[in-house]
C-alpha cells in the first residue's frame, strides 16, 4: 500500500501571467490609462509569475538581511548582505521603470501605467518595494531644488547598481529616508538629532554637496529609530535647526568616496518585511545638505509622504490580489465533501468577498494614481485628503483580508510553504507605515481646518455616484451632513466639541473611506461589480464577515473575476 501518493493537492501556481489574470487591473488600466504600454505589463506579469522570481520571492524572506559593523580587520563599515535573489528582483523592478515611469514620462495615465508596475512587483515579493517606493517619492522632495540637477537623472535611471561607491562613478541611485525617533515616533516635532551648520573656517577641507552645491552644508548628530533601506545611496533627513525641524539630504558616501557618519546600529526584528533591511542608524556629525527652507522640513516631504502613501495602498491592493489569486487557485483544484471547493456555495461567498475588497482596493488605488498625473487645483485638493482616507482604510482592511483567504488554504495556508502566511505578515506594515490610523484620521481632521476645500472636493466626487443605488444614496446623506458638522466643528475652534469629534474620528474615515470606493467602482467598474460592493459594504443587510454577503451580491461574476483570463 502505497502512503505517498499526492492527491486532491493543487499544482503549483507557477508560470502564470500576474497582469492578464488580475481582471480588476487590466480593466482599471484600460479605463484610466488607455495609452499604457500593456506589452511591458504583460511581460512583468510572466516575470512575476514566474517560478523563478517566486522562488527568489520566497528565499528573501528566509535568507534575510545581514549586518556588518566592522570587517575583519575592525574598520567600521556599517555593511548590509542581502541574499542574491534580492538583487535580482529590486533589479527586474527598477530595470521595469516601478519607481519612475511616471517621472521619466509625464502625461496622461503615467502615475497609472507606473502604479500597476509597482503592484505587479509588489504582489509577488513586497519587501523590495520600500526602497522603490522610497526612491520614487523622493524626487518629489528634490526636483525643485538645486539638488536636481545632480540626483534626479541616476534616480530615474532604470538600472541597478547596489554598490557602495561615490555616487560620482554610478549611473543610478536608490533613496531611503530617516525621519522618525524613539521618543517621538510620527511626531516628528519631536525629534532631538541636531544640525550645526558648517560655516567660516569650519568649512575649510569639508566636501562639496553634490552637483557643486554649496549652500546649507551642515553637520547632523543623533538617533534614528527607523531607518528603512539603509543600504541606499542617501537619505532625506529630517533634524533640527533653529528655526525648527528641516529636511536634509545626507549621502552615504560622500564626494571622493569617504564613507559618511552613518552608524548602523542593528537591523530591525520584525514581524513581516523581513527581506527588507529597516535599521536603526547613528548620526555622528554626518555631512548633510539642506533641502528647502529652514525650518520648514515637514512641508518640504509632505509631497513625498503623499506619495509613499499612494504607495502603501497600492501594496496593500496588490497583496490583496496575491490572496485571492492563491485562495482562487487552491479552490479550484481541491476536492471536500464530494465537489471542488469552487464550486461549494459558502467557499464562493467568501472568494466572491474577497474579490470584492480586492477590486474595489484595486481600482480605488487606481483611480488615486490618475489624480496624481492631473494637476488642477481641484484634483490636488481631492488628492490630499482622498489619499488619506484610502490609506487608513485599505491598509487596515489587508491584515485581515490576508487572513481570510488563508483560511482558505485550511492548513497549507498556515504553512510557510505557501505564501499566505508571508503575506498575513506583510500587511500589517502597510497600516503602520506612513502614518498608523491615528495619525491618518488626525492628518483628515487637520485637512478639514487647514485645507477646507479638500474636504469640498472630496464631497463632490461622492456626489457622482449618487442616483444608482438607493443605499449609496442614504450613505451619502448621511456622510454630508456629519462632513458638514465636523466643518463647523474644526471652525469653530471649540475644545470640547473637537475632543469629542476626534473620539468619533475613526468612525468619520471609514464611512468616508467606504463611499469613497463606493463612488469610484460606480465611475469605473461593471455595474455588477459596483452594485455589489455597495449592497455589501454599505446595504442594511450587509455582514461583518467576510462570506457573509447580503442577497444580490453577483457571487458568479465575482468568482469568474477572481479566476481571471487564465
Amino acid at each position: 500500500m502505497t502512503t505517498h501518493t499526492v492527491l486532491n493537492q493543487s499544482a503549483p501556481r507557477t508560470d502564470v501571467d500576474e497582469y492578464a489574470t488580475n481582471t480588476a487591473l487590466v480593466e482599471a488600466v484600460t479605463a484610466l490609462a488607455p495609452d499604457a504600454d500593456t506589452d511591458e505589463l504583460r511581460r512583468i506579469g510572466r516575470l512575476v509569475g514566474s517560478a523563478s522570481f517566486q522562488h527568489d520571492a520566497a528565499v528573501v524572506h528566509k535568507v534575510t538581511p545581514q549586518h556588518s559593523s566592522h570587517d575583519r580587520w575592525g574598520h567600521r563599515v556599517d555593511d548590509v548582505e542581502f541574499h542574491p535573489g534580492y538583487h535580482r528582483i529590486i533589479d527586474d523592478a527598477l530595470t521595469a521603470g516601478a519607481h519612475s515611469h511616471a517621472w521619466a514620462h509625464p502625461g496622461p495615465g503615467a502615475n497609472v501605467e507606473r502604479a500597476a508596475r509597482f503592484m505587479l512587483f509588489s504582489q509577488i515579493e513586497p519587501g523590495h518595494a520600500c526602497p522603490v517606493s522610497m526612491t520614487h517619492s523622493a524626487v518629489a522632495a528634490l526636483k525643485d531644488t538645486p539638488h536636481a540637477e545632480f540626483w534626479l537623472p541616476r534616480l530615474l535611471d532604470t538600472s541597478y547598481d547596489p554598490r557602495l561607491v561615490d555616487a560620482h562613478d554610478k549611473q543610478a541611485v536608490t533613496f531611503g529616508m530617516a525621519m522618525t525617533e524613539k521618543q517621538g515616533g510620527s511626531d516628528v516635532r519631536a525629534n532631538t538629532t541636531w544640525a550645526v551648520p558648517v560655516t567660516g573656517t569650519s568649512a575649510a577641507g569639508a566636501p562639496m554637496g553634490f552637483g557643486g552645491v554649496t549652500d546649507g552644508h551642515h553637520l547632523l548628530t543623533g538617533h534614528k529609530w527607523f531607518c528603512s533601506a539603509p543600504q541606499s545611496d542617501a537619505f532625506l533627513v529630517l533634524a533640527q535647526r533653529e528655526e525648527g525641524v528641516s529636511c536634509f539630504l545626507v549621502p552615504r558616501i560622500l564626494p571622493g568616496g569617504e564613507r559618511n557618519a552613518i552608524r548602523i546600529q542593528r537591523l530591525k526584528d520584525k514581524l513581516g518585511n523581513k527581506s527588507n533591511a529597516s535599521s536603526e542608524i547613528e548620526l555622528d556629525e554626518a555631512h548633510g545638505w539642506l533641502v528647502g527652507d529652514p525650518g520648514r522640513g515637514v512641508r518640504t516631504i509632505i509631497e513625498m509622504v503623499n506619495r509613499t502613501r499612494l504607495d502603501c495602498i497600492l501594496g496593500s491592493a496588490a497583496g490583496m490580489r496575491q490572496a485571492v489569486a492563491e485562495a482562487v487557485w487552491h479552490a479550484q483544484h481541491r476536492s471536500a465533501f464530494g465537489a471542488t471547493l469552487v464550486d461549494q456555495p459558502l467557499m464562493r461567498s467568501v472568494l466572491a468577498d474577497l474579490q470584492l475588497e480586492a477590486e474595489a482596493a484595486a481600482w480605488t488605488a487606481v483611480h488615486l494614481a490618475r489624480a496624481h498625473d492631473d494637476t488642477s487645483k481641484d484634483d490636488a485638493d481631492f488628492r490630499r485628503i482622498a489619499t488619506a482616507v484610502a490609506k487608513y482604510w485599505i491598509c487596515k482592511r489587508g491584515p485581515e483580508h490576508a487572513y481570510e483567504a488563508l483560511e482558505c488554504l485550511g492548513g497549507n495556508g498556515y504553512t510557510e510553504d505557501f505564501p499566505l502566511a508571508m503575506r498575513y505578515r506583510e500587511q500589517p506594515v502597510m497600516a503602520v507605515w506612513e502614518g498608523s490610523g491615528n495619525v491618518i484620521v488626525l492628518d483628515v481632521i487637520r485637512a478639514m481646518a487647514k485645507d477646507p476645500a479638500s474636504a469640498k472636493a472630496f464631497l463632490a466626487y461622492l456626489e457622482t455616484g449618487r442616483g444608482r443605488v438607493r443605499a449609496y444614496d442614504q450613505a451619502f446623506e448621511r456622510l454630508a451632513a456629519e462632513l458638514t458638522d465636523a466643518s463647523q466643528v474644526v471652525a469653530s475652534g471649540d475644545a470640547a466639541a473637537m475632543a469629542r469629534l476626534q473620539g468619533g474620528g475613526r468612525v468619520l474615515v471609514e464611512r468616508m473611506a467606504l463611499l469613497l470606493k463606493s463612488a469610484v467602482l460606480l465611475d469605473h467598474a461593471p455595474a455588477e461589480v459596483a452594485e455589489s460592493f455597495v449592497l455589501a459594504r454599505l446595504g442594511e443587510d450587509r455582514g461583518r464577515e467576510y462570506g457573509a454577503l447580503p442577497s444580490g451580491v453577483a457571487v458568479d461574476v465575482l468568482v469568474e473575476r477572481a479566476i481571471g483570463a487564465a
